[in-house]
């Protein structure tokens, strides 16, 4: 694609959260814009399995909604996991919610916008994290974060202004 619109294109993949001070592992499943670079939906689970990639997908669209954009037709790209080239997920996402799917090659290196997401957002609350001493506890601090993320995080990319701003900037909320 030369130019991708502001909701054309999402990303996603699993990546490993570290809590309970380093001893135990959960996994965070966000899904982030390509233009505007809003977390649109998230998930955090004990492994990397379908039934979480759905929760996240229904935040997503829940998201999507309320900014009154159709998430039919949308570009949800990621690797080729068997959770997103399973029956269950492109049954739901891509049949019944007629988004798109696009799979990295690569893996990866054909998703530098998620890995580049996962890097940043899991140094940046790192310590956090290792503070949470069950999942339930994790759950609420990626929540918190996410929000801090989209309404309060300035990135570079966007002019040094939050998604949430730019998004308001380019787009009409209803």
């Amino acid at each position: 694609m030369d130019q991708i619109g502001l909701f054309e294109v999402v990303y996603t993949d699993f990546t490993e959260l570290r809590y309970a001070d380093g001893t135990r592992k959960a996994y965070l499943m966000p899904i982030i814009g390509h233009a505007c670079k809003l977390a649109f939906g998230w998930a955090v689970g004990q492994s990397t399995n379908t039934n979480l990639a759905l929760k996240a997908w229904e935040q997503a669209k829940a998201t999507f909604q309320q900014l009154s954009v159709p998430y039919q037709g949308v570009i949800v790209h990621h690797d080729r996991d068997s959770v997103y080239t399973g029956y269950g997920w492109s049954s739901q996402v891509l049949v019944k919610d007629k988004a798109r799917l696009s799979y990295a090659l690569n893996g990866a290196k054909d998703n530098p916008e998620m890995e580049s997401f996962n890097g940043r957002f899991k140094t940046e609350n790192r310590s956090l994290f290792l503070d949470a001493q069950n999942v339930s506890e994790l759950r609420k601090i990626v929540t918190q974060r996410m929000h801090y993320y989209n309404t309060h995080r300035r990135h570079s990319s966007l002019d040094y202004i939050s998604p949430q701003a730019y998004i308001q900037r380019h787009h009409s909320v209803k």
